[in-house]
Order: structure tokens, then C-alpha cells, then sequence
């Protein structure tokens, strides 16, 4: 077998800012986290980031080695501490399976994924919930082992919101509105989701405006303490981001709901004021999703799994109504 580290070329990691600089999978910089601290565990574990490389191996063997590792009353080890390993191209890949720990108390685990033995993309994509301390790829002694085809759209998307742009509480990271997105227009993206803890601060916003992304999407309506708090950071965080990129496409959507309530429907006209604001300013580069919209007019009370979190189907339904914009963007 050949043993490749997660931080050798060819393989690639997406989905991680600054990867190929500082070389570890965290979603934010220490610097951000100090200013930030509720988010020191957050920031540190990474859903959305992929591995990606091309093998002609018959098998895949990968060990993963955690940090941390805590139970999700939400969600299982098939949902937040596996990763799933998919081949082919990545708009029409097959999922080959999950690579999982056994229990609660195994910070490092291996599992090999049976395959063809033909030259084609692998992506896998990692745990959600955890801090990743290393990552190991074995392949057939032999075998060839390339870079991964790039992305068709190699400038991410990056999504900023709630557990549920986390990924909450789907079966599988896969399954997440951003992650379907991603498949399906193959675009690359880094997922912002930060459960319970994104409140629109301005130091978070002042980083995002810094990153090169091709589309900004928000949408942190459930974790705004307050309607008031809503109001007093939506618009004033899209400014910031506004400012440094005055070409970026931004998306603003409000949480996705079985039934809006006076409640949701307050919160969603101060996010429905910051779009119109901006419209009338001139700016043609923004978008409104109403998040009423999402679960349909069929099924709405089977979307989610505690009237919160959507489900595996409550987040198809997400990724139907957002992925017509973000395609019409990409295609501009």
C-alpha cells in the first residue's frame, strides 16, 4: 500500500480557506477566534471541506485521526463524524460509502471503500462535528494517484448562517442544501454555518469580505438573538461585505420554517428591507430567497426534524429553490 498525508500533493483539500498557507483543516484563523471566542470550537471544525484527487486504486483506505469527539443529540456518527467517499464526476458521482468511528471513545479509526479499479475523481468529504488532527490515504501499491479535476466553477461560494447552513440535522454532510448545490453545478464552497453562534458580528464580517468567493449567501435569522439584534446587523453586515467588493453577488435568505409566525415574518421584512435598501442604491447584484418558500405547498410538515432543523428532504427542497439562483449567477 502507498500512504499519502491529506497535506500532500496530489491531493487537495477545497473547501478550507487559506488550506494551502497555514495547512490545517479550520474553518477560521486563530486571530478571528480570539476576537470571536464562542466560536474556539466552531471555528476549528470544518463541515463542507472535501478531499479530491483521481486513483486507478481498487481500494481506498483512510484513517482519521479527531481532537475532539462528542456526541450530537440531533444527529448520529453516520451524520456528523464520517466521512463519505464518492467517485466519478461529481455532478453524476456514486457514493461508495462511510468511513465511521465504532463509538463515542475512538478518536482515531480506518475503513478501506472497495472500488473499480479505473482512473476517476474521488471526492471525500469529512466529518462535520469534529476537530480533525490528521488525515491518512492508502492506495494499492501501483496504483496512479493524481490531481483531482478542477471544479467548473473553481471561485467558491461562500454560505454564512445558522446549524442549518451547518448542515443540521441531515444523515449525511452530504445531504446539506449547499453540499447538493455543490454537486450539482459543480462548484466549490466553504460552509460558514456556525450552530447557534452566527450573529452577524462585525469582525466575521470584516474576514468574509476579505475571502475571493464568486457568490456570498446569508442567511442567520435563527441565531439573531432578537429581532431587534437582526435589525441593528443585517444591513450594517452587508455593507462591510459590500464595500470591499462592490461586484460580488449576494444572496440574502430568511430561515426556512414549517409555519411563519408574526415572528419570522418581522425578521424576515428587516431582511427584505436591507435587499430593497440596496436596490434602490443602484445595486444590481443582489438576491432575495424567502425562506416561507423552501418546503413547498406538499410535505411541509415532514421537512424537519424538530420544526427547526430540516431534514434529508426539507434540505432537497432547500437546494431546489436556491440552486435555480445560484445557477443563474454562475451562468451570468
Amino acid at each position: 500500500m502507498k500512504i499519502y498525508s491529506y497535506k500532500n500533493s496530489p491531493i487537495k483539500v477545497f473547501g478550507v480557506v487559506d488550506f494551502e498557507k497555514k495547512g490545517k483543516i479550520q474553518r477560521l484563523p486563530d486571530e478571528l477566534i480570539e476576537k470571536i471566542p464562542r466560536l474556539s470550537h466552531l471555528g476549528r471544525r470544518c463541515p463542507g471541506a472535501r478531499l479530491g484527487f483521481r486513483t486507478d486504486s481498487g481500494t481506498i483506505t483512510l484513517k482519521i485521526t479527531f481532537e475532539t469527539l462528542t456526541a450530537d443529540r440531533g444527529m448520529s456518527i453516520y451524520s456528523c463524524q464520517s466521512a463519505a467517499v464518492y467517485a466519478g464526476d461529481r455532478q453524476t458521482s456514486r457514493f461508495l460509502g462511510l468511513v465511521s468511528p465504532q463509538n463515542y471513545e475512538q478518536k482515531t479509526f480506518e475503513g478501506t471503500i472497495k472500488k473499480d479499479p479505473k482512473l476517476e475523481d474521488i471526492t471525500i468529504w469529512l466529518p462535520r462535528n469534529e476537530i480533525i488532527s490528521d488525515i491518512e490515504i492508502s492506495v494499492n501499491d501501483g496504483a496512479q494517484m493524481l490531481p483531482p479535476t478542477p471544479y467548473k466553477y473553481e471561485k467558491p461560494i461562500l454560505y454564512y448562517g445558522s446549524s442549518i447552513t451547518e448542515g443540521g440535522c441531515c444523515t449525511s454532510i452530504t445531504n446539506g442544501y449547499n453540499a447538493i448545490i455543490s454537486r450539482h453545478l459543480d462548484v466549490d464552497y466553504y460552509n460558514f454555518g456556525f450552530s447557534g453562534n452566527a450573529r452577524g458580528d462585525m469582525n466575521m464580517a470584516e474576514y468574509i469580505s476579505g475571502i475571493d468567493m464568486s457568490v456570498f449567501v446569508y442567511d442567520y435569522d435563527h441565531n439573531a438573538p432578537t429581532a431587534e439584534h437582526l435589525a441593528q446587523t443585517h444591513e450594517p453586515f452587508f455593507k462591510v461585505i459590500r464595500e470591499k467588493n462592490p461586484s460580488l453577488p449576494i444572496v440574502m435568505m430568511t430561515r426556512p420554517s414549517i409555519t411563519y409566525t408574526d415572528e419570522h415574518k418581522k425578521r424576515r421584512d428587516i431582511v427584505r428591507t436591507t435587499y430593497e435598501n440596496a436596490l434602490k442604491s443602484g445595486d444590481k447584484n443582489v438576491y432575495f430567497i424567502d425562506g416561507e418558500t423552501f418546503f413547498g405547498d406538499s410535505d411541509r410538515e415532514i421537512c424537519t426534524l424538530d420544526r427547526v432543523h430540516p431534514n434529508d428532504l426539507g434540505f432537497a427542497k432547500m437546494a431546489a429553490v436556491v440552486e435555480p439562483v445560484i445557477r443563474a449567477i454562475l451562468e451570468k
